[in-house]
């Protein structure tokens, strides 16, 4: 089994979808006027206006996989994404090294950078 779609809800949809478009730099599929797609890889983000007040919470965190993530999170933290914190190692397996870096979209939603180190 296979995750095919995150959603993601969204409080203003023009703003997510400048976030996820410009910012995080994933291809628009396309968009609705309640809903944006956008494409991870093999996985599929909706950024979604919530059907009813009940919904209008935040997300899951994702975890964004990228092979420099101290490249990726200055050019991020350039372009004005709010970061929770500078990257870290989380985990030390033999010869590997998990670093992470947590950062908030638009909407309030916690996501991160995800990045496995050879040492």
């Amino acid at each position: 089994m296979k995750v095919g779609q995150v959603g993601i809800p969204a409080k203003d949809l023009e703003r997510a979808i400048v976030f996820y478009r410009d910012l995080l730099e994933l291809p628009l599929l396309f968009n609705t006027e309640t809903m944006a797609f956008f494409s991870s890889n093999n996985v599929r983000l909706l950024i979604s206006l919530p059907e009813k007040k009940k919904f209008a919470h935040a997300s899951s965190v994702i975890y964004f996989q990228i092979e420099n993530i101290q490249e990726t999170y200055k050019a991020f933290l350039n372009k004005g994404v709010t970061f929770i914190n500078e990257p870290y190692c989380v985990a030390k397996m033999g010869q590997s090294e998990t670093w992470m870096a947590f950062f908030k979209d638009t909407e309030d939603n916690t996501h991160a950078l995800m990045s496995e180190i050879q040492i």
